[in-house]
């Protein structure tokens, strides 16, 4: 794409409540816009930050045997009056009335909703087990929605839901998403931590919080120094780790102090994913069961598991940057590559950049190609401020010398030997 026809116009000026610096970075870099308080519309460039992340969670989910639905957003309240949790959200969940003075809401969660589809199709236990998911906007009234879309009111989630016959069956199920989701974020290229949690308003004797370690996070976790580098590990192994080295979030420490915090990492983190299981808290009040091989009813085992992905963004935003911009993991960035032509009025460096745009492009590397008349000072500016993770530049100089410049935007190194007859190399290292 060229950067004369991409909707992207780097921003200087901020809202005065941008206090984040994903917040901060996502206005600038012009990947959302605002449009009332804690709703943001998602623009082109970070529209394909949110796709590629869809992309790698679908990918996953279906090696793990997940199968895709979509749900409304917009539910009925009497399924919630079922399941009891009517009042749990307070304010946050908004409800109105239709035409008919039906009361709706917009659903923040969708446990009591996949809990009336599933009792619809399923009837024996030869149909199990079973694990539905989907990638879905979301509503919550936040009193103060802030930090950009870190804490908004719309979101983007994935959530799933798994269904088993025994407590034994759900158990597995709880870890196969466990091991689902150190996957999801070890293919985006994340550290993550998996915390034991409280489980909160969704109810269950078994939880997990999955945080990115960043500086700015907003929880301070704890964990076992013997558990090391996670990402470094196997997902089986990570797994066994995990449910036998202590973790825990500050609240949960402090609420039962485990290992001495001498053994134990202190840092903070941003959750990303959490998962529950709440065996038959809803099938129990939905009427949601199973005959078995006896022919008597069971009412289901399950579980949730979600994933923000709109937050997950800003997440690693947090995680990943430097005075000049974004610096985003090869997995998830908006292209592979940047193309800066540093003299478009050059007739010649104007060809030799062309052919190296359609050279990738015919390669299949999806390439930013600033194509523009700014200054070399803005250019270079505006393409670290985005943090693609690397950088093709092409000055008059690699006219004479036959050559073009490499940089690696995370180390923020520059190759300058690279002949143009061996663009091959580039392929490789990106």
């Amino acid at each position: 794409m060229k950067v004369s026809e991409y909707f992207l116009k780097p921003r200087k000026d901020l809202p005065s409540d941008a206090m984040l610096i994903s917040h901060k970075l996502m206005i600038k870099s012009s990947m959302i816009k605002q449009t009332t308080s804690g709703i943001y519309a998602w623009l082109p460039l970070g529209l394909k930050v949110l796709k590629k992340i869809e992309n790698i969670i679908r990918l996953v989910h279906d090696r793990y045997g997940c199968q895709e639905v979509l749900m409304p957003t917009i539910q009925s309240s009497s399924i919630w009056k079922k399941s009891g949790r009517y009042n749990d959200y307070g304010p946050e969940m908004l409800k109105f009335q239709d035409r008919n003075k039906k009361e709706l809401l917009y659903g923040p969660t969708n446990e009591e909703l996949i809990t009336e589809i599933f009792k619809e199709y399923i009837s024996s236990y030869k149909d199990l087990p079973k694990n539905l998911y989907q990638i879905q906007w979301k509503f919550r009234d936040e009193i103060r929605p802030r930090y950009g879309v870190m804490r908004c009111r719309e979101f983007l989630m994935k959530d799933n839901y798994s269904f088993d016959l025994t407590k034994k069956d759900a158990e597995k199920s709880y870890e196969n998403m466990f091991k689902c989701y150190l996957e999801i974020f070890k293919e985006i290229g994340i550290k993550v931590i998996p915390v034991k949690a409280d489980p909160g308003a969704i109810g269950g004797d078994l939880s997990h919080e999955f945080h990115l370690i960043s500086d700015s996070g907003d929880t301070n976790i704890l964990y076992d120094k013997k558990l090391g580098d996670i990402n470094m590990l196997d997902i089986v192994s990570s797994f066994n780790l995990l449910r036998n080295l202590y973790s825990v979030t500050d609240d949960e420490y402090k609420k039962k102090p485990g290992l001495d915090e001498n053994k134990l990492i202190k840092t903070k983190g941003i959750e990303i994913g959490h998962i529950f299981y709440f065996g038959t808290k809803y099938s129990e009040k939905l009427g949601a069961y199973v005959l078995d091989e006896k022919g008597e009813k069971n009412n289901i085992e399950m579980g949730s598991y979600g994933i923000g992905i709109s937050r997950l963004v800003a997440a690693v935003i947090e995680s990943s940057h430097d005075d000049k911009g974004i610096i985003w993991p090869k997995s998830i960035s908006p292209f592979d590559i940047g193309l800066i032509n540093l003299n478009i009025k050059n007739k010649d460096l104007k060809k030799l950049s062309n052919d190296i745009y359609d050279y990738l492009k015919k390669n299949s590397i999806d390439v930013l190609y600033d194509n523009t008349s700014e200054r070399p000072g803005e250019k270079f500016a505006n393409m670290d401020l985005i943090g693609l993770p690397f950088q093709i530049i092409l000055g008059e100089k690699c006219l004479k010398e036959k050559c073009f410049e490499l940089k690696n935007r995370k180390t923020n190194k520059t190759n300058k030997i690279i002949k143009i007859k061996n663009i091959n190399e580039i392929l490789k290292k990106i």
